[in-house]
């Protein structure tokens, strides 16, 4: 099985696949830049970044970067695992999706499709999308290397679901797609139409409060400097002015009103405690700030 994709850019074939070997990041979806991009320090912002101009640079990104982040972040991951944020908490645990086996499952923002990888182990039919068609290509290595069936994917937007009313009995996001959409009020509607009636719908993201402190493990991260009112997107861009990297801040009551909105009912929110055993650092999460101040929130729908 190879990605399916819905893009406007071509995309390469895995069937040239060796072993699990990966192909070459060629035709990678990133239109409108060339390899000079990707030297050089790019320039931190606060400004807007539309709809296009955020998917386009999260394409890029993920893209560019799949390789290094499932390197540095694939063994805390696993093949198979499913859990919801950097202080580790598992679906094995938490049961926050409920019970899976016979359940058509969507992952959104599903990276190399580990979660989808666990569902599948628990019965589920898991189907896993993801923007980054390089990020997908590390799924097939893993299932290759495994020689297991390959988990089912696709490359899309998640604003944009390419999927029929009522496909799906559940839908999850481990801190995928969510912070990078532009547009979430129009991304949890997409997830509600693909849903069935009392379908669930878990996501996880970086807890809005900690937009108001430095993305940093030390000391240096424990003291306010923004406004957790200030919606404005953090943007990376280079030289040109061309975002290559788009993240979105939402106050925790814009996630409850867009999820209301969007006709889902707040079940759960979750705010995992770090493990007083994790001493492992993941970017700006760290045992010294996630001990005084959260840094996952999870909420836990139902379509109504």
């Amino acid at each position: 099985m190879g990605i399916v994709t819905v893009a406007t850019t071509p995309q390469s074939s895995l069937d040239d696949l060796a072993d699990v070997e990966l192909a070459p990041e060629t035709e990678a979806g990133a239109e409108g830049y060339d390899e000079a991009d990707d030297e050089g320090d790019d320039d931190a912002v606060r400004r807007e970044a539309g709809v296009g101009e955020s998917s386009r640079a999260s394409r890029h990104w993920w893209d560019r970067n799949a390789d290094e982040y499932q390197d540095e972040h694939g063994e805390f991951l696993g093949d198979d695992r499913f859990t919801w944020c950097p202080e580790g908490l598992d679906e094995a645990d938490a049961r926050l999706l409920g019970d899976v086996r016979g359940k058509d499952v969507l992952e959104i923002g599903a990276g190399a499709a580990q979660c989808s990888r666990w569902l599948a182990g628990r019965g589920a039919r898991p189907v896993a999308l993801d923007i980054s068609h390089r990020q997908l290509q590390h799924s097939r290595r893993i299932d290759l290397g495994r020689g297991v069936t390959p988990v089912a994917v696709v490359q899309a937007d998640a604003a944009v679901l390419p999927f029929a009313d009522g496909a799906f009995d559940l839908a999850c996001s481990a801190y995928g797609a969510v912070p990078f959409s532009a547009d979430t009020e129009a991304l949890m509607r997409e997830v509600h139409r693909v849903l069935r009636p009392g379908g669930r719908w878990v996501f996880s993201v970086t807890h809005p409060i900690r937009w108001a402190f430095p993305d940093e493990p030390g000391v240096e991260g424990l003291t306010a400097v923004s406004s957790y009112f200030d919606r404005t997107p953090y943007v990376e861009q280079d030289e040109q002015g061309r975002a290559t990297y788009v993240e979105h801040h939402r106050t925790l009551g814009d996630r409850v009103r867009e999820l209301v909105a969007a006709g889902f009912r707040l079940v759960d929110l979750v705010e995992p405690e770090w493990p007083a055993a994790l001493e492992q650092e993941w970017g700006g999460w760290s045992p010294l700030r996630g001990r005084l101040i959260p840094g996952t929130a999870i909420f836990v729908t139902e379509r109504g």
